[in-house]
């Protein structure tokens, strides 16, 4: 069946609107060839330590040398980390290998992590010693064999990285005490691996890359088969969409989303090594005035973040004096930009915020507005090359041109399914279609413009409610720093609006809240109740979490 595509009169003239041959068979090839040809470049910096593509290739080659010594092609290797040299280092040794990647949220609990390794069947896991102790707890219930540990500063080394991990250890008190037998540190590995033969190893496109678990919100935490031809597609597709905005080897990259999440992974870590980029690895973004400070070292050129992550900087004393003389753009993901957070940001660094859309299940860019934007437009953008997104009914049939539905995309960096559960796989992927779960409409330009999650969605009398558009009011309001909508049970209802405000001024009332949303929304979406917090309960990547705000609440606002 063929399908509407008003979004190709939108591409630039040199973006194709379909991928043609892939350039690499695998991310091992893509990332294997970045190093060789910008060996030089520097390729990730973290607390002021750089290493180069090529000081990258040889401390993989080295680590994909113990690995081969230690496991056999295609097994699954846990990396629980958060951005730090290490990472890049584990990710391109263990692709190397010939293995699998399966990425861990380091924040993860000992029970959430059990069903991570033993149902991805990992069979090593490289660990920070800041969560060693969550692992402990569990090791010897899964089919892990080897343990690498290793520390905030291993690899900014000498004094600098010896007290680094003096401080956290012994003055912060971070890294909880552990025991696991036979473990041995990121270095020693190296060093063992300088002593073994590296063989390397041709692997396909349909072989599975990485084992991206989504984040377990909706229920229990799913495997996302990833393949070679998934990702390689993915950074291939992104980098029509940006490379005439992008020169080789002049890119500096802020990373603060972490690399264990599938946005950073493919676009920090994968697409930006295509051009020779720096990358700046951010290991704790929550530390704000710690994260300002890193910028005003660097006279970056694209940061990518979600909206939380944006909202906070714009708060940040610091941040609005910060040098953005070279700051080509940002790019947003992740949960939607808001409106009030967009214009600010316009405000403070000349450039306009584009928001992109993708799953773990799409590898995860599916739409993204044309780079450099010169307005925020409220949508996702349009589909990248070779992708098709089709807005469906409940039954799976198309729907016109501005009438809401689930988002449904198809295109080459759809996952191969979910790892051992492939009653889940049919039910998200129908007719070649992956059904996001995500309530969205499509513009007559085809730009798509995402109403909310499904399953946030409110029922007000019958109305639909979407969070997203409460919130977007309600932020407009220069006192909320952000907030979430959830609903509650009301006899009358069904439901009604409450709303969630963490403020900036203590003067701020429930009744000014409110008076605000009145003035911006229909009667029947005006929050009932407000309530403040300090903060709001979010998830690894800065994702306001709803589900944990919908416990049941009194109401007294």
């Amino acid at each position: 069946m063929t399908i509407e595509r008003p979004w190709l009169k939108q591409y630039k003239p040199d973006v194709p609107h379909e991928l043609g041959e892939l350039p690499y068979d695998s991310v091992a090839e893509m990332l294997n060839d970045a190093c060789q040809k910008y060996a030089s470049n520097e390729a990730y910096v973290n607390f002021g330590k750089s290493i180069t593509y090529q000081q990258l290739d040889e401390y993989s080659k080295q680590l994909a040398a113990f690995l081969q010594a230690n496991f056999k092609t295609g097994d699954s290797i846990a990396i629980m980390m958060p951005n730090v040299l290490q990472y890049p280092i584990a990710v391109q040794a263990i692709l190397r290998a010939g293995m699998v990647v399966t990425n861990v949220n380091p924040l993860y609990t000992p029970r959430e992590l059990e069903h991570q390794l033993n149902d991805s069947g990992a069979k090593a896991i490289i660990v920070i010693e800041n969560t060693a102790c969550t692992l402990a707890e569990i090791v010897d219930k899964t089919g892990v064999e080897k343990v690498i540990t290793t520390t905030i500063g291993e690899m900014v080394g000498g004094l600098k990285g010896m007290v680094m991990d003096f401080v956290i250890k012994k003055v912060k008190k971070m890294v909880p005490p552990f025991n696991i037998s036979g473990s041995v540190s990121f270095k020693t590995a190296l060093k063992m691996g300088r002593s073994l033969t590296y063989t390397p190893v041709k692997r396909k496109l349909d072989d599975i890359a990485f084992l991206q678990y989504t984040g377990g919100t909706t229920g229990v935490s799913k495997g996302a088969m990833l393949t070679n031809k998934n990702m390689v597609s993915n950074v291939t597709q992104t980098r029509l969409w940006i490379s005439s905005e992008i020169e080789d080897g002049k890119e500096i990259i802020i990373t603060a989303l972490p690399l264990y999440h599938i946005f950073a992974l493919t676009a920090n870590c994968l697409t930006f090594a295509q051009y020779g980029s720096k990358n700046i690895l951010i290991t704790n973004p929550r530390d704000m005035p710690g994260f300002v400070k890193e910028l005003s070292q660097h006279k970056f050129t694209v940061l990518t973040g979600v909206n939380t992550l944006f909202n906070g900087l714009l708060n940040t004393p610091g941040f609005a004096d910060l040098d953005f003389s070279q700051f080509k753009f940002a790019l947003g993901g992740g949960m939607a930009v808001q409106k009030g957070t967009a214009t600010k940001w316009k405000q403070v660094t000349g450039v306009t915020l584009a928001e992109a859309y993708g799953l773990t299940e799409t590898s995860p860019a599916a739409c993204m507005n044309i780079v450099p934007m010169k307005e925020y437009n409220g949508t996702i953008g349009i589909p990248i090359p070779g992708t098709d997104c089709q807005i469906q009914d409940d039954d799976g049939n198309p729907l016109p041109i501005g009438e809401a539905g689930e988002l449904c995309i198809r295109g080459p960096q759809v996952m191969l399914g979910y790892l051992n559960r492939p009653d889940e796989t049919a039910k998200t992927i129908v007719d070649g279609w992956l059904k996001t779960g995500d309530v969205a409409v499509m513009d007559e330009n085809g730009y798509f413009k995402i109403v909310d999650r499904k399953k946030n969605m409110i029922l007000v009398s019958g109305f639909n409610v979407f969070p997203n558009e409460i919130e977007d009011a309600a932020c407009l309001h220069d006192n909320i720093v952000e907030c979430a909508a959830v609903g509650i049970p009301d006899e009358k209802s069904g439901e009604i609006v409450k709303l969630f405000v963490v403020k900036n001024n203590e003067a701020l009332t429930d009744k000014d809240v409110i008076n605000h949303c009145r003035e911006h929304l229909t009667g029947y979406k005006v929050p009932k109740l407000v309530e403040f917090r300090e903060e709001l309960p979010k998830s690894n990547v800065g994702k306001i979490l709803h589900k944990d705000l919908r416990e049941p609440t009194t109401q007294n606002g």
